[in-house]
């Protein structure tokens, strides 16, 4: 189904060795694993096919936190070695940014004591929090989507509209690729990628380990607003995407990108099109109607479209997800 099935095993080798071996234990199939959480003296979390567990003291998922197991803080020093290959000094600079990203395109959020120093951050101390966000590249999950956004030659601007943990930013990832590689029934776009949290193409040393697409350019790391503003200068791109815009720069930004002629495509967090259009940054476009479709995916149920507005904010599509949520753990060890 995708390429994380692959590299998700590289997850486990960063965990403290007891906690990897009892997930070992847990699970046949590590596929459906989202995050895990570790916190020193707090219970180890594990977001799995959208619902939250704790990891059982005896391996196995529980909700009863009395049964849960409790990450020391020496195991999180343990996690760290392994995430720095022994080596911090190497990674000061993304402990700046709060995460590092590894093999595979995981990423690690970290938090800690923040070393402030000429009023940005210097460096991360006695670190005792780390979230584990595991890679998932789901290919084709966007094909049905990518009708709704193409106009003549080119594309409407799009933004993706989604609470958190609801895969925007892996639709956002597929829809770069199928638009960069295009195939028989449309030709490819040269896209300009602005990875400000190495999320999308999960660059590992410089190269990307998630597959955006063979006309694709990523400025890795870089913040969304001077990314989009070098992408034009640089890279002529006809279609520039960025994950969760969110200030007045990065909507100026945009709004630059798309009176240059360039298409753009981006998320949000956000509910409904009435919480869009109440957002002040992003109010101002809507009512521009600088972006011709929304895409709102459904709370709750992980990469699904709900429905497809255009610039006016008519429903195009519709979907109905009246139906029961799967939330079986088959192949899953209970505590």
């Amino acid at each position: 189904m995708d390429g994380s099935r692959d590299n998700i095993g590289q997850v486990l080798q960063i965990l403290p060795v007891q906690a990897r071996k009892m997930v070992r234990e847990t699970f046949d199939c590590l596929y459906g694993i989202q995050e895990i959480r570790l916190r020193a003296g707090r219970p180890l979390i594990i977001v799995y096919r959208g619902n939250e567990y704790f990891l059982g003291i005896n391996s196995g998922l529980t909700h009863n936190i009395k049964k849960a197991y409790c990450i020391s803080a020496s195991e999180i020093r343990e996690a760290m070695d392994y995430i720095s290959s022994y080596s911090r000094y190497a990674f000061e600079e993304e402990l700046r940014q709060g995460y590092i990203t590894v093999q595979g395109g995981h990423r690690v959020g970290v938090a800690g004591k923040i070393l402030w120093e000429n009023g940005r951050v210097k460096n991360m101390s006695n670190i005792s929090f780390l979230n584990i966000r595991v890679a998932h590249q789901a290919m084709g999950c966007s094909k049905e989507i990518i009708p709704y956004i193409m106009h003549n030659d080119s594309i409407y601007n799009t933004l993706l509209i989604s609470p958190p943990r609801c895969g925007k930013t892996t639709l956002l990832r597929d829809m770069i690729r199928i638009l960069s590689d295009g195939d028989g029934h449309r030709r490819g776009f040269t896209v300009g990628v602005v990875d400000e949290r190495s999320e999308l193409g999960a660059c590992y040393k410089g190269c990307p380990q998630n597959d955006l697409g063979c006309r694709s350019d990523i400025l890795d790391g870089c913040p969304k607003a001077e990314g989009m503003m070098m992408l034009v200068r640089s890279m002529a791109p006809e279609i520039i995407a960025v994950d969760e815009i969110g200030s007045n720069k990065d909507a100026s930004a945009a709004s630059y990108v798309m009176n240059c002629g360039i298409r753009v495509i981006a998320t949000v967090h956000g509910i409904d099109m009435g919480d869009i259009r109440n957002k002040p940054v992003l109010g101002s476009l809507v009512k521009e109607q600088a972006f011709q479709r929304y895409i709102l995916l459904e709370a709750g149920q992980t990469g699904k479209i709900s429905q497809i507005f255009d610039e006016r904010g008519s429903v195009i599509y519709k979907h109905d997800y009246n139906v029961s949520r799967d939330k079986s753990t088959d192949g899953v060890k209970s505590a």
